[in-house]
């Protein structure tokens, strides 16, 4: 259950609407790694989502707690978010806000990609031009105030991963300004033990230029994905075995 109070939704510009689309999207999704929404009421002042139960709760946590996860664990994490991604693009949804906050697991460990407030239809004709979403998780495109479209998801992915394996998002500075700067020029940082092939992932995801981003499809092919990610979604404990 997600509850909303209804003076929160009134006190800033847009917020009632962002519900709006959020439930109106997130409704008619089904996946097996999107949480589903079954549905919605409300009262003089709350608001309230009923949302499927994700009791292992969310992967920042888990992250925080183990530091970074294995690659077996990392690689099973994206191949099923992108999978998730695939279903929303072939529904013409951007999620727009890809992050371990936003990914939560089921009582089988089962990722689930929730939350989507920033979540918007595409219009084949139109670029998008909101800027939206988690400054660390920014595209190029948004932290220029260019237009943007499902390729912002394809670059989350590439923070996703290296978030995963180094503990940290590779642009994360304690200066906003200094941020948007890496974002921009694409400033990354590899630790001399990553994986090579986790590195060319990474780097082939973080394209400056939209359209030189892979496919999703592209990505689940990777030998990455292909050589680390198990065939059948692992329970995960708390804290993760390390070998």
């Amino acid at each position: 259950m997600k509850v909303i109070e209804k003076k929160y939704l009134n006190s800033k510009k847009n917020l009632i609407y962002q519900l709006r689309r959020e439930v109106e999207i997130q409704a008619r999704l089904r996946h097996p790694n999107i949480l589903r929404l079954y549905g919605y009421f409300h009262d003089s002042s709350r608001v309230y989502l009923v949302l499927e139960f994700a009791p292992q709760g969310g992967l920042y946590q888990l992250l925080r707690t183990n530091g970074t996860f294995p690659a077996a664990v990392a690689a099973t994490y994206v191949r099923d978010v992108a999978k998730a991604l695939v279903y929303l693009h072939a529904n013409e949804v951007i999620h727009r806000d890809i992050k371990p906050e936003n990914l939560l697991l089921d009582a089988k460990g089962v990722v689930k990609l929730a939350d989507f407030g920033w979540s918007v239809k595409m219009d084949p004709e139109v670029r998008r031009q909101t800027f939206c979403g988690t400054l660390d998780y920014l595209p190029p495109e948004i932290v220029e105030d260019k237009p943007h479209d499902k390729a912002v998801d394809i670059w989350s992915m590439g923070i996703l991963i290296y978030e995963f394996l180094v503990g940290s998002p590779p642009f994360q500075s304690d200066e906003m300004d200094e941020t948007y700067q890496k974002i921009s020029e694409c400033k990354i940082t590899f630790p001399e033990n990553m994986d090579p092939l986790a590195k060319d992932l990474i780097q082939k995801l973080l394209q400056t230029e939209p359209g030189k981003r892979p496919t999703l499809q592209t990505l689940l092919q990777h030998p990455w994905i292909l050589q680390n990610a198990s065939k059948q979604t692992p329970t995960i404990p708390t804290q993760i075995e390390r070998k």
